[in-house]
């Protein structure tokens, strides 16, 4: 699907952007920071704003999904177990492995920019397609999220519901691993 409208604007690619380093700037704050707290409150920023990003990329299905799971749940869990941990306010030491792992980090994303920019990105609408199966796609594309409630509900119930069940499992065994305690 090509932008149009909005998209094209200029004060929605600045807004992208801002959104896009202030993702950047704090996940490298989740990665620097010595206090664990804190590291775990500038992850609760990375995920936010890869919220914006997904609502921004008229993907709300995932905007949603990242909002309630990891911007709540996933979020006050970890930073509950930060506030349970002992001696927080050491940090966590520092290690050997962080010249080896910046390297790695650095490869990947030189790797990761090579494909993007060699790619042969296809678009829909150089896509040859039957004029119905192009109007089909086209109206998928336009408002995915009905489509993707229907699918989860229709033909993936089944696996939709084995996954509910099995993080309920964990968070059982999670619960009964603390009782222990």
């Amino acid at each position: 699907m090509t932008p149009s409208g909005l998209e094209q604007s200029t004060a929605f690619t600045v807004i992208w952007w801002v959104v896009a380093a202030m993702s950047v700037i704090a996940a490298t704050l989740v990665v620097r920071l010595k206090d664990v707290l804190r590291a775990a409150l500038a992850l609760v920023g990375v995920f936010i704003s890869v919220v914006f990003l997904f609502f921004m990329l008229n993907a709300e299905l995932l905007a949603v999904a990242q909002l309630l799971i990891y911007g709540g749940a996933i979020s006050i869990l970890i930073i509950f177990a930060v506030l349970l941990t002992r001696d927080v306010h050491e940090g966590s030491p520092s290690n050997a492995l962080q010249v080896p792992a910046f390297l790695l980090s650095a490869g990947l994303l030189a790797v990761m920019t090579f494909v993007i920019n060699n790619t042969d990105w296809k678009l829909l609408s150089a896509a040859r397609l039957a004029p119905a199966a192009q109007e089909r796609a086209a109206e998928v594309f336009a408002n995915s999220t009905p489509w993707l409630a229907g699918l989860l509900m229709r033909q993936f119930v089944l696996p939709f519901e084995v996954a509910s069940v099995l993080l309920l499992a964990a968070v059982i065994g999670a619960l009964a691993l603390l009782r222990e305690e």
